[in-house]
């Protein structure tokens, strides 16, 4: 059992005082643990997960963890999962939020592609009675409060994550070294802090930062991205890519110049393509944010919910560096 899953159980058989520091409702907690509430033993509810792209491999491990889930448990929950074709496709959220309030589920779990503009959509939703349970990317925090919605955020630390890779390339590199970033959807929430992250390591590392752009969290974009930096700058020691959709890309523009190796490069989420390349020296380093289970947590606090739990606030996730040494 990962330390991610032994979190969910340690906080269901946490003493009194923990249930109550995150407003649980202990005598729920037990039924929950077992699948089993008595506000919907009479029947299935239904249970949708809206995710990013599904070109994203941190995705499909999302979906896969969420479909494994759900096949285990389908005496208790229908559950339907759907995602976008690209990383901005964002109308195709608002439809499936809006698909599953006409069809009546009752839990909505989502990781939204803009944390502004999701707001008001899943406003509508709350409203309708749905309870949405937000994962992985957070929603913004004024454009909730102008939705009239309190949505708690399940999920990492990004700026966390993202400073410890940075830490991590600074740390090899040295004071002095230049590097770049390759930033995130600049709508999401989760894009920025991962770059304030990156920026806390260039800080405090003395690092030089060259120059730092959107790939859009997407693979051939980075590629161009990154081979336009080899193009400008002749001296990059180092590149912060904000996931490992993107660390992809970069790799493969250092393959083309015969610079994989020489160049260091952190990313973050540790799909399974980046493991080799950590392993060949092509990548320093990723953060483990463990996406499958989140979708698993994600569905067990809307069950929660669901049986008359509230919950308020950031409800934190495990985050993990995974170098070398944690691949042999």
């Amino acid at each position: 059992m990962s330390n991610f899953l032994k979190r969910e159980s340690v906080l269901i058989n946490a003493p009194r005082r923990a249930a109550l520091k995150l407003g649980l409702a202990g005598t729920l907690v037990l039924a929950l643990s077992c699948g089993v509430s008595p506000a919907f033993a009479a029947g299935k509810p239904k249970v949708g997960l809206i995710m990013k792209s599904l070109s994203n491999e941190f995705f499909k491990q999302m979906k896969a963890g969420a479909d494994k889930y759900a096949a285990e448990n389908k005496d208790k929950f229908d559950f339907k999962a759907v995602g976008m074709k690209d990383e901005r496709d964002f109308a195709s959220q608002v439809d499936a939020v809006e698909n599953f309030v006409t069809q009546k589920y009752d839990i909505i779990v989502v990781a939204p592609a803009d944390s502004k503009a999701m707001a008001t959509p899943l406003a509508k939703a709350v409203k309708a009675g749905v309870k949405v349970i937000n994962i992985d990317v957070p929603l913004d925090a004024d454009a909730k409060k102008k939705a009239g919605i309190d949505l708690a955020f399940f999920g990492p630390d990004n700026k966390g994550g993202a400073t410890l890779a940075g830490d991590a390339l600074a740390k090899d590199l040295g004071p002095g070294a230049k590097v770049v970033i390759l930033e995130g959807n600049p709508e999401a929430d989760n894009a920025k802090e991962r770059k304030e992250g990156f920026m806390d390591s260039v800080k405090s590392g003395k690092l030089e930062l060259l120059d730092s752009k959107t790939a859009h969290w997407e693979t051939e974009e980075a590629n161009t991205v990154m081979t336009n930096f080899l193009t400008k700058y002749k001296d990059i020691q180092g590149v912060m890519a904000a996931n490992d959709s993107m660390a992809l890309g970069v790799v493969k523009a250092l393959d083309a110049t015969g610079q994989s190796g020489k160049i260091k490069v952190v990313g973050f989420d540790n799909i399974p393509p980046v493991q080799p390349l950590i392993k060949d020296g092509k990548m320093l380093a990723t953060v483990e944010q463990y996406g499958a289970q989140m979708a698993v947590l994600g569905i067990q606090y809307g069950m929660r919910e669901l049986a008359g739990e509230t919950f308020t606030g950031w409800v934190k996730t495990d985050i993990k560096l995974v170098t070398a040494a944690d691949l042999k």
